[in-house]
């Protein structure tokens, strides 16, 4: 059993994706990397959703890569060329996901699975969750991008402290860098994700994706609006969500997107 990249859903704009290799800490085999894209591409199809929680099995998030592989992905150039193509695809999938994401921390987020959790929109964990980002314990390097991802959370020193001591940074301290936006009581942590993701599902759903997508311009440096953005901010005016929206307000009433 190589471990499965889960999927279902809470409300029909409420998703979920799960890394399933409870025996293993949720840890992701070649064969889940490569699948977890595939599944994130099927939800992105569906029209309706406009949340998207990721969690790990059982009392752990993810402890990253199957280290019980590493011999066989990196036994030739080809193979580890593969390997990390293979990764970089499913980070690139879960950054790019156009609607909000939530990682759901419970236990562990480390290594690969640290970078799955900051690949996410927002981070929510229970009270007993720690995060680490452990390269420089295995004598690898981490892609750029998620090297660039970890400073733009943390901050240079920050960033540098943790992945020059490879150490576990506790859901408190987590929460001071910025790393966490939420932390919970263990046995709540499920009930309090479900109610944040509900809060974000009945705002806008054009405005959550333009909102993602504007701040993503800004993550890559963009200094103003390109006339793509700019023209899905004036159309937002004249759409059916605009409309609702104040129409909703002018009644003094909750909208219903």
């Amino acid at each position: 059993m190589k471990g499965a990249i889960n999927s279902g859903y809470h409300t029909k704009h409420i998703a979920w994706i799960e890394f399933s290799n409870p025996k293993k800490r949720n840890a992701l085999s070649l064969r889940m990397w490569k699948n977890l894209p595939q599944v994130i591409q099927k939800l992105k199809n569906d029209k309706n959703l406009r949340v998207l929680i990721v969690r790990g099995e059982g009392d752990s998030f993810s402890a990253g890569g199957d280290i019980s592989e590493f011999k066989a992905v990196f036994a030739t150039p080809n193979s580890s060329y593969d390997f990390s193509k293979s990764i970089n695809k499913a980070f690139n999938a879960l950054v790019h996901f156009p609607r909000p994401t939530i990682a759901m921390i419970k236990g562990g987020a480390v290594g690969g699975g640290c970078g799955l959790a900051l690949a996410c929109d927002i981070r929510i964990a229970s009270e007993n969750a720690y995060l680490a980002v452990t390269p420089a314990k295995l004598g690898i390097i981490y892609p750029f991008s998620e090297i660039k991802r970890l400073v733009a959370t943390v901050g240079i020193s920050k960033a540098k402290d943790m992945l020059f001591s490879a150490r576990i940074i506790k859901a408190d301290e987590a929460e001071k860098l910025s790393m966490l936006e939420h932390i919970f009581p263990t046995k709540e942590l499920e009930m309090k994700t479900l109610e944040y993701a509900t809060l974000l599902a009945n705002n806008s759903p054009n405005s959550l994706m333009i909102i993602k997508e504007i701040i993503s311009e800004i993550e890559n440096g963009k200094i103003k609006a390109s006339p793509t953005i700019d023209e899905k901010i004036n159309s937002a005016f004249d759409s059916k969500d605009f409309r609702k929206g104040y129409e909703a307000f002018l009644k003094k009433r909750k909208p219903v997107f």
